[in-house]
């Protein structure tokens, strides 16, 4: 597999390995990719490299909203990873989380 867009810094095989992992969550599947990368991948680098995008269908990694252990990453270009990082995308929601309390408080209320 070649990696086009993958920057020079994360294909330097003159670096010391790492390990991290890129997970993607369905809501009846999880896809869990580990993978050695050099050091100084970033996260973009290493959503490329694990190839996750082909076990999703319609996966933009390029828009998707990116974390590190549950802590939004915002340049996923710049955030450099350390050994052990796992790197999670996030699905967009459907519904957002205040509308859907409101609707489940407002049913529970209206049953009592």
């Amino acid at each position: 597999m070649l990696f086009a867009d993958v920057p020079a810094n994360c294909m330097d095989a003159e670096r010391s390995p790492i390990r991290v992992e890129v997970a993607y969550a369905l809501p009846r599947k999880q896809i869990l990719i580990a993978l050695d990368v050099p050091e100084g991948c970033t996260v973009f680098d290493a959503m490329l490299r694990s190839d996750i995008q082909t076990h999703v269908e319609g996966l933009d990694l390029a828009a998707a909203e990116v974390g590190v252990f549950g802590r939004r990453v915002e340049d996923p270009r710049r955030q450099v990873l350390s050994d052990g990082d796992r790197v999670e995308i996030y699905r967009p929601l459907l519904v957002d989380p205040r509308e859907s309390r409101r609707r489940r408080a407002k049913s529970r209320s209206s049953r009592a």
